[in-house]
């Protein structure tokens, strides 16, 4: 048990003395294993690491990373926004039902709360600002919206979840269309309401029957790629995994034949982005593995799970703590990270319980999500302070203070998963 204490007291000083998570890690495993009298050695640190990235269920978060990257530099969510744009119509506000809308489709090919931020808002901010929409309100939407990536599949963080608890990645996809989606109508009933409340610019731009046509038929190719990737799963003839590579063959296919918007050199810049990015996401499950194997191995994973059964709590109280421990954790770490150092942890305790695995999953991914809009680490505030410099650098408090009502709408169907099992399996029931 004091191996357990000086786990968690080692990682907590690193992380506040500014060592990066992975790294952080990695120090308190490794000074558990020195000074907590576990009597194992050094070595079993590194074989742990390696061990937890031996998974072909982790290679879809590389493949979906460089999917992402691929759509994202080839024109497929350029010509995603243009038909988002196209289906909303001539109504007030319509830009930023668009970018929601847009954002939706762009979570169907990304996996990532960031990505979608990034991707949308570079094409749609400064548009928007520019026809009289205000710049951090739409900033605060563009937060929030950014927020469906990891919940409309395919998403990095549900399968890092499936990977630590074993579930069905297709049935934490199903219910994650469904909580996507009810998510998207909330926001867009926000949006309507506030473009009329504030009056918002209207939309001026008259398209004919044939240029809708035309439209369409050209986001054709980037409308597939959530087809291939939902459909490959869903129908059982792929896994995630390969479902993943399938689409980065596509997205390539695509940006370089259809498309023709990515050359060679992009290529080789999009692996080099894609391959930074991934090794930074699989060094945290490494080391998070290690750390967890510590944790359980010293005896401090069944000592709390005793404690938390003594208390006899109910599963709705279970999960109402749970939330908002992840919601604090959520402020101050990366959503990736949270989910491999917790779940281990927390898992246990839930599943003797009796609490339902995708339940409890669904509730552990949009709370990470909405760690991604809070600050100080909101890296989905960050990366939408990064679109706003196209205009005006938006500070960290305009943006907080403006995403509110449409954080507030993500927040109420969150508690609404924490509280009903019912709402969280009603698919796969």
């Amino acid at each position: 048990m004091a191996a357990g204490i000086l786990l968690f007291v080692v990682f907590a000083i690193a992380v506040v003395i500014g060592i990066p998570i992975s790294m952080a890690l990695g120090v308190g495993t490794l000074a558990s294993v020195f000074f907590g009298n576990l009597g194992v050695s050094a070595a079993v640190v590194a074989q742990r690491i390696f061990g937890g990235l031996q998974s072909t269920s982790i290679m879809a978060i590389a493949f979906f990373v460089l999917a992402g990257n691929l759509m994202a530099s080839g024109g497929i969510s350029r010509r995603i926004v243009n038909f988002a744009n196209c289906l909303i119509g001539n109504i007030r506000g319509g830009m930023g039902l668009a970018l929601v809308l847009a954002c939706a489709f762009f979570a169907a090919l990304s996996g990532s709360a960031p990505a979608t931020v990034v991707a949308i808002g570079a094409m749609l901010y400064a548009d928007m600002v520019k026809d009289g929409y205000p710049e951090a309100k739409t900033a605060g939407l563009l937060v929030v919206a950014g927020g469906l990536g990891p919940i409309i599949p395919p998403s990095i963080i549900m399968i890092l979840y499936c990977t630590l608890t074993g579930a069905s990645v297709t049935s934490m996809f199903t219910e994650g269309v469904m909580i996507g989606i009810v998510i998207m109508f909330v926001l867009i009933v926000e949006v309507f309401f506030m473009a009329h409340k504030e009056k918002w610019p209207k939309t001026t731009v008259q398209r004919s029957t044939k240029e809708v046509f035309r439209i369409f038929v050209n986001a054709i190719p980037a409308l597939l790629t959530p087809v291939i990737i939902l459909g490959g799963i869903y129908s059982g003839l792929l896994t995630a995994t390969e479902s993943a590579a399938c689409a980065c063959v596509w997205a390539l296919i695509a940006s370089t034949v259809i498309y023709k918007e990515i050359s060679l050199m992009d290529i080789i810049k999009i692996l080099m982005k894609s391959a930074k990015s991934s090794a930074m996401i699989l060094f945290i499950i490494g080391t998070s593995t290690a750390f967890s194997w510590v944790f359980t191995y010293c005896g401090a994973s069944k000592a709390l799970v005793d404690i938390v059964v003594g208390l006899q709590l109910n599963q709705t109280l279970f999960c109402l703590i749970v939330a908002i421990i992840l919601l604090i954790f959520g402020t101050f770490m990366e959503g990736s990270a949270i989910c491999v150092l917790l779940v281990p942890v927390l898992w246990p305790i839930a599943s003797s319980m009796g609490i339902n695995v995708i339940h409890f999953g669904m509730i552990m991914c949009i709370s990470n999500v909405i760690g991604t809009m809070t600050p100080p680490v909101a890296i989905n505030i960050f990366s939408a302070i990064q679109v706003s410099r196209s205009v005006r650098e938006l500070s960290i408090g305009e943006i907080s203070k403006a995403e509110m009502p449409f954080f507030i709408g993500y927040l109420l169907v969150f508690l609404l998963c924490v509280f009903s099992e019912g709402f969280c399996t009603f698919l796969i029931r």
